[in-house]
């Protein structure tokens, strides 16, 4: 074995290593304010980045993003929304608001001044809600799969149609056959090739409608310039739901403020298919904001 083979080996050894003991390393607590508690996962020690998860989905859909996270020297936090976990609270004609409430008692918990917040597909709205309501709280916001919430100005299609919104509700429809909702979870979420199987569990169907309530009852302008924060448009090559024709709605619209990346073999999931690349990019991104 030659030198170079053997360094890249045992780098490659190192960084497994590394992810090895960070999935090993998850703490768990319950932040509490008024009548809402909210369950958290964390894990490592160093800059601060909060992930939120999809429409009707766990934080832990980030498994392997957290673990190349933490390895590369972040504290990742990972608070669940209402109703999944040990996360309680009304969950009746709740707004993004809201959720960016909850998220703002998590950070303002850790007391560690602000964060990047990371907000996957549904997730990006209560990201960006958060640094719209309590931007003391976020240095940056990276938008991964994720909406606009607007289209290209002369357009007359929704963000999302009624065919894409069916195939998004029909994935976590546990009264569906398991057949039907892998069709699903091809169409909407996994790019070709990349397995949708892994996403037939944990769905939570309460939280799923209050979030879907939540996005349909509030005005897409209360969030959709994320306050005046950084943000990272991590797109999703093959993404159905946030699909190419839209992706400089966010950058069209805000600016410099927007950097986007582009991640390959990518669909609407994101997380699963491309876990070290996507840490790369969020990485990347949050090292430059705890910099400045």
């Amino acid at each position: 074995m030659t030198k170079i083979t053997t360094f890249m080996f045992g780098a490659a050894l190192t960084l497994a290593s590394a992810v090895a003991m960070a999935s090993n390393a998850l703490k768990h607590e319950v932040v509490s304010y008024g009548n809402v508690q909210i369950d958290v996962t964390s894990q490592g020690e160093g800059p601060i980045i909060v992930m939120l998860p999809s429409l009707g989905r766990s934080g832990r859909d980030y498994d392997k993003v957290a673990d190349y996270l933490q390895a590369d020297g972040f504290r990742v936090v990972r608070p669940e929304p209402r109703g999944i976990g040990k996360s309680k609270g009304p969950m009746e004609n709740l707004s993004v608001h809201d959720f960016a409430r909850d998220v703002a008692a998590v950070v303002d918990h850790e007391n560690k001044g602000p964060v990047v917040v990371v907000g996957h597909a549904w997730g990006n709205f209560p990201a960006r809600m958060l640094a719209t309501d309590r931007p003391d709280l976020v240095r940056g916001v990276v938008l991964a799969a994720a909406s606009a919430g607007k289209v290209p100005a002369g357009s007359t299609e929704k963000p999302i149609g009624p065919e894409m919104r069916q195939a998004i509700d029909g994935a976590g429809d546990m009264s569906l056959s398991e057949a039907q909702r892998l069709t699903y979870l091809r169409k909407a979420f996994f790019a070709e090739g990349n397995d949708p199987t892994v996403w037939l569990g944990g769905w939570h169907e309460e939280t799923h409608e209050a979030e879907g309530h939540a996005r349909n009852t509030t005005p897409v302008d209360d969030y959709f310039a994320a306050g005046n924060a950084p943000i990272l448009d991590l797109q999703g090559e093959e993404d159905a739901v946030a699909p190419r024709r839209f992706s400089g709605v966010l950058k069209g619209m805000l600016g410099d403020r927007v950097q986007v990346v582009v991640l390959k073999h990518a669909g609407h999931a994101m997380a699963p298919e491309q876990p070290e690349a996507m840490a790369d990019a969020i990485s990347t991104f949050a090292k430059a904001q705890f910099a400045k």
